[in-house]
């Protein structure tokens, strides 16, 4: 009979730190982490400073080809929504600045840009694979995170978990 248990003991142990790791990797409802951020015209963001507003942070990267496709759309959304409290901070994650500069003026952004050298966010939010969407809400916790592009609706989506009420495709509005 101790042959059984020497099998399922690792059996389950393993199933049980695979169930915690699942669960740990989806921080929704969370408090997001404490993060600075200076964007590239020197604008500083915290905790602090953005408190009683909805955040959304985009990482990109000037390789990324869903991330060019995304740009537009996301500026977009930050115009649509600045006067519902809505704050986007477009993070590119490990380049170097000058080939930041360089890329924004072939491809300019309105959307505020944040180099990782300014800012502890790419890691805590485990950034590797892009576009990376976390949308922070009014009472400072994780109200949505999505890895990989998914176009306007996601994205709209994403902001009503927030609490920014907007007209989607799939709603009779």
């Amino acid at each position: 009979m101790a042959a059984p248990s020497l099998v399922l003991r690792p059996l389950l142990i393993a199933i049980v730190l695979t169930s915690l790791i699942a669960f740990a990797a989806d921080e929704t409802g969370q408090p997001a982490p404490r993060f600075r951020a200076k964007t590239m015209t020197g604008e500083q963001f915290n905790n602090a400073s953005i408190k009683g507003k909805v955040v959304l942070f985009e990482f990109w990267t000037t390789w990324c080809k869903y991330c060019e496709e995304e740009a537009e759309l996301v500026d977009g959304i930050a115009k649509e929504f600045s006067d519902k409290g809505l704050i986007v901070l477009a993070v590119d994650v490990l380049e170097p600045d000058q080939k930041v500069k360089k890329y924004l003026i072939e491809h300019p952004r309105s959307v505020p840009i944040v180099l990782t050298k300014d800012t502890n966010l790419a890691a805590m939010y485990n950034a590797q694979s892009y576009p990376i969407y976390v949308v922070i809400d009014r009472d400072g916790n994780i109200a949505a995170e999505q890895r990989g592009a998914g176009g306007e609706t996601s994205l709209r989506r994403l902001l009503k978990r927030a609490g920014i009420e907007t007209k989607d495709e799939d709603s009779d509005n």
